[in-house]
């Protein structure tokens, strides 16, 4: 049985993970999660999962939490907690650093939204965890530093992402030395044939339309201005040490090949599957072992063609600005990150416009102070300098 801890469990990605477990009876044993600031589903999850340690992210969420649980369980049992013990219950920085660290845990689910996730992560990787990796914030905003340590403590890392996920599963078949380059697909999002004279109208509830996932609302925002695959570039360089050059992505609407692997004598690899989450988030857990899935299945009546497209630049600048700050790297790859969600969330807020999203970030690229990256306090000094200069630019936006 396979002990793991879930960073984000009460996110899109955290829910899923548990979905799995419960598809594998008596396979995994959850013991710590960390839950944000969703109260009342941490507390289903601790009813059901049974972990022992659980943090959330107030002071008064831990209370509401201990208040939920020990009421569900008088009612259950008609006894006191005492008679049943809670799990232990923390909160804040330093309660979700616990469940990254958890002495039980073998494997850490990283699916914490943002750079709260960051730190806790990298003391996993410390301890020697095995990481399962689902929070781009991680290798965008802190790659050399995050894989550096990964190689320094021998630390399996493992790609939850789809793309990222389908390009561990091909690399199996052969050696680095033989990889000519990585091919990421894209769907193209809800945009893909709209003109770029209509970009500066679209609305929220328009860009949250995703065509083929369900996902939370930040990452369907990144879809659909690309800075979601602008990210993924990103990673893949750290993830597979393949420089920007050996790294394309092409435009996949059915989202059925999620990614390819081309190799030197012109073969190329592609994994296929349905738009599920919980196909990766599975072979994560069970690497290097694959084990029947009754949920996930490719409906190969509804596969009737595979498209692809190149990415029109123009419509989609976010993907090039990404490539940029890989290029430059320093602080730009976490700045690109921070930049853009300061920026995604003024667009939610209908304080900027869509266009308004990549302009934001190239002006806080533009602005931002060169530094080395050498330390996870480096990578938040950095993200904190982004924050702060894109929260300007959107002011100036609105103004």
């Amino acid at each position: 049985m396979k002990r793991i801890s879930i960073l984000g469990s009460t996110g899109s990605i955290g829910r899923q993970s548990l979905a799995v477990v419960d598809a594998h009876p008596g396979k995994f044993e959850v013991v710590a999660i960390a839950a944000g600031s969703n109260v009342e589903l941490a507390a289903e999850q601790s009813i059901r999962h049974r972990p022992k340690l659980v943090s959330v992210s107030t002071a008064q969420g831990a209370k509401e939490l201990c208040d939920r649980l020990n009421q569900q369980v008088k009612k259950s049992t008609g006894k006191p907690h005492k008679h049943e013990p809670l799990p232990e219950i923390l909160y804040g920085p330093e309660g979700i650093e616990r469940v990254a660290t958890h002495p039980d845990a073998q494997m850490v689910i990283s699916a914490a939204v943002g750079v709260v996730g960051l730190p806790a992560t990298y003391k996993a990787i410390e301890q020697g965890k095995e990481i399962g990796l689902a929070n781009k914030e991680v290798l965008v905003a802190a790659g050399e530093v995050v894989m550096a340590a990964v190689a320094r403590h021998k630390v399996v890392l493992l790609p939850i992402d789809s793309e990222h996920n389908a390009i561990h599963q091909c690399l199996r078949a052969g050696e680095s030395r033989e990889v000519k380059r990585l091919v990421l697909t894209a769907s193209g999002g809800p945009f893909r044939k709209t003109p770029l004279s209509q970009f500066a109208k679209i609305k929220p509830k328009q860009a949250l339309a995703h065509p083929n996932w369900k996902m939370g609302q930040r990452i369907t925002i990144d879809s659909a201005t690309m800075m979601n695959k602008g990210f993924e570039v990103i990673e893949a360089k750290w993830l597979f040490g393949v420089d920007l050059d050996r790294l394309e992505v092409v435009i996949h609407p059915q989202s059925t090949i999620h990614s390819m692997v081309e190799y030197v004598d012109g073969s190329i690899l592609a994994q296929l599957g349905p738009t599920d989450m919980r196909m990766p988030i599975q072979y994560a857990l069970t690497y290097p072992e694959r084990v029947p899935s009754k949920e996930c299945a490719l409906d190969w009546a509804k596969l009737s063609s595979l498209d692809f497209e190149q990415v029109p630049a123009k419509k989609f600048p976010c993907l090039t600005l990404a490539k940029h700050a890989l290029r430059e790297g320093g602080p730009l790859p976490c700045a690109l990150n921070a930049a853009d969600e300061i920026a995604v969330a003024a667009f939610l807020d209908e304080k900027l416009k869509f266009t308004g999203i990549a302009q934001v970030v190239e002006s806080v690229l533009e602005k931002m102070p060169r530094s080395s990256m050498r330390s996870i306090d480096d990578v938040l000094a950095a993200d904190s300098e982004a924050r702060r200069l894109a929260q300007l630019e959107v002011a100036r936006k609105s103004r």
